[in-house]
This record gives structure tokens, sequence and C-alpha cells, in this order.
């Protein structure tokens, strides 16, 4: 049904728990329920649905702060839906970036693929980059790192690496594997830090580049496929990098990009450090 583009994959659902759905006249009211597009009539509140009929749209979208990611909003708040309104096709956000984050957010009307990205089975990870006030020591780093419980839940990224000190503020890169709702806000709340600015970058292999914010591109389901494959991902370990002198870990995909990594996560600690003494 999110594949015809008559509701959301989450509304879809409901729908059919609510025995609304029919497949060749007997009530699905299962989830799961499997169809032949070739040979079996679908039908949602007596409406017919067209199974054969779905152009597959991907877009990739810059999406800006000040938008929620859903397709209308009960307070009156601009939706990314207004961002598109020139594609006739009906898609839905592929996850969530919360009101005030921006970045990287994917929209299709392709359930399954949608699905898959989703499933933290897949492992597909999601790259943040985050603003936050304030200097972060080598003991906050180790506790980001480390992993935090908040209400019950342990939140642990799969790393967390700074990439810039301002005079005022740091930026944190953070890795997530599943990633779940307002995870990385709630890591830097626990360690007393405050988000200034969030911003996604990158799913899998997927990134913005070259995307305005408030701009999308289109993809073919096989480019998308190509990026988020797991062969084409490089957050995770095939070279782990000890920075002698902090004995942090620290990972990588090739020998050049360690020794990038490590170089400027040494300057960014001799950075804090010099900070440090000074204070």
């Amino acid at each position: 049904m999110a594949d015809c583009g008559i509701t959301s994959r989450r509304k879809a659902e409901d729908l059919i728990t609510q025995g609304r759905v029919t497949v060749n006249t007997m009530v699905a009211d299962v989830l799961g329920t499997k169809v032949d597009p070739a040979k079996d009539v679908v039908e949602v509140d007596g409406q017919l649905l067209d199974l054969n009929s779905v152009s597959k749209v991907y877009l990739v979208m810059n999406k800006p702060r000040g938008f929620v990611t859903t397709v209308s909003d009960p307070e009156g708040r601009h939706t990314v839906m207004e961002l598109i309104k020139e594609v006739s096709e009906r898609v839905y956000p592929v996850g969530r970036l919360d009101y005030l984050s921006e970045g990287l957010l994917l929209l299709t009307n392709d359930g399954e693929l949608a699905n898959r990205i989703m499933h933290p089975s897949n492992q597909i990870t999601k790259v943040y980059e985050v603003k936050v006030f304030g200097l972060v020591t080598p003991k906050i780093l180790r506790k980001l790192r480390e992993g935090v419980t908040v209400d019950g839940d342990f939140l642990k990224p799969l790393s967390v690496r700074p990439i810039k000190q301002l005079e005022h503020k740091t930026w944190l890169e953070f890795t997530l594997g599943d990633g779940k709702n307002r995870e990385i806000r709630k890591i830097c709340e626990s360690c007393g830090l405050t988000v200034d600015k969030l911003k996604r970058v990158a799913i899998g292999n997927l990134n913005i580049k070259g995307i305005a914010p408030g701009n999308y591109t289109y993809l073919t389901k096989g480019q998308l496929e190509k990026k988020l494959s797991k062969d084409y991902q490089t957050t995770r370990a095939s070279i782990i990098i000890k920075a002698k002198k902090f004995g942090e870990r620290k990972l990588a995909n090739d020998e050049s990009y360690a020794k990038y990594r490590k170089a400027t996560y040494l300057d960014v600690m001799k950075s804090y450090k010099e900070k440090a003494q000074l204070s």
C-alpha cells in the first residue's frame, strides 16, 4: 500500500490491523500477508489498488532546520513535503530528522527499500556532525564513547570523534547504527553538553555533497542500493589505529585515511591540552 502511494507504511499497518484491507475479497488483518501483483486483488475500504502501475521514486534531500519530517503536522509547522511540491509521485520520508536538525533525508514510495534502510538488522550506518557548546575534554569524550543510560535505554554510538575546535564550541562526528529517537541529543545532554547544531551528513556511503539546504536530487534504485551496500560503507572497522598518547581506538578503512584521522585526532587533543593549561 505504501508502494502504491495511498499512505505511509506505518499507517498501512494500522489499516491492516483495523480490518480495512481485503485480498481477493477476504479480510487481510495479519501484518506481512503476501500478495502477487499479477494474480491478487487488493482493496482498501473498497477501493481497488493498481499494484502494477507504481513508479518508484528516490529523492535525496538536504533538509533545512525548521521543517518536520512528516507528511502533515498538527502544530502547523512546515513539513518537508512543502519542499517537493513539484514531485507528482506520493513519497514519504525514510526515518526522521527532528525539527531543529538538518541534513540528509531520503524520500521514496518504495516501502520495501525504506524498511530495509530503517531495520536495525541491516546495520546501515548514519553519520552526523554535531556542534556543541564548550570544550569537550578527553574525559567527556570517553564518556560519549562508552555510552549512557537514559530512561532505561542504553545509548552508545558506534564512534565519536572531535573534528574541529572553535573558541567556545566543539564540532564532533557521531556514527550510529540503528539510531534511536533523539539519541545524539540525549547522549550529549547526559554528558553535560548542549547541542547547538546537528546535521546528518551520510547514510552508508550516501551523502549530500553538492545539494543546497532545502534542495534535493533524484537517484535510481540501483544508485541508491549501491551507496547503501555494506561493501561501500566506510564507517565500520577494517583498521584499528591507536593514538599512543591518549590510548583511544580509532577506526578507518585504509592506511592513508587512518593516518589522516589519527593526525586530526591528535591535533585536536593537543589543542584541548593547551587550552586546559591556560585556564
